[in-house]
């Protein structure tokens, strides 16, 4: 049973890993997703503990999962450090958001009217769309910046999926659809 619970990681290094994902939960605004640049560059650019494609194939696979989108950070920890890293990320993505979530809907719910909470939440859409924008870029650019053939496929999937999306209420799910098939016939 201890070699489930073995981790390549030292408990500096795991205690490191549960504090830099304790702080990325507070700056996620809009989701955990949209820290993904900057897991990016602790895990992969800062620590070099799992590669690019591991660290891409970890949130594809979360973001294929049926579940909620937060799993990818269990992949990525388990990535990381198997088990213990999994439940070291999670831990630190969900305890502070979730118990700052249930006091800010408390408070809110209060003063929902209020001028300065409407202007908050307001204020909050161009930055939910710019940590959105540059995770789309971090995911996208292994397949964009000089790939040839290939980059001129994922900057037309990219395009079609930005106009579908901002002209039609079509679900989103055609998009992924769309991006798989063309993945499987080597388009992109």
């Amino acid at each position: 049973m201890s070699a489930f619970f073995h981790s390549p990681l030292a408990g500096a290094e795991l205690l490191g890993l549960f504090g830099h994902f304790l702080v990325l939960s507070l700056l996620a605004v809009g989701g955990a997703i949209t820290t993904a640049p900057d897991m990016h560059r602790y895990i992969v650019a800062e620590h070099h503990w799992i590669t690019d494609a591991q660290f891409s194939a970890s949130i594809a696979i979360a973001q294929a999962a049926p579940g909620p989108n937060v799993l990818f950070v269990a992949v990525i920890g388990w990535n990381v450090a198997g088990p213990i890293g999994a439940a070291v990320t999670m831990c630190g993505t969900l305890l502070p958001s979730t118990a700052l979530t249930l006091y800010a809907t408390r408070w809110g719910a209060q003063r929902r009217e209020t001028r300065g909470l409407r202007a908050f939440t307001t204020g909050l859409t161009p930055l939910t769309i710019g940590l959105l924008v540059a995770t789309g870029w971090l995911l996208a650019a292994p397949y964009v910046v000089g790939n040839g053939l290939h980059a001129v496929g994922a900057l037309a999937l990219i395009g079609i999926s930005i106009g579908v999306m901002t002209r039609t209420r079509i679900s989103p799910m055609w998009l992924v659809g769309l991006g798989a098939v063309v993945g499987a016939l080597g388009g992109v």
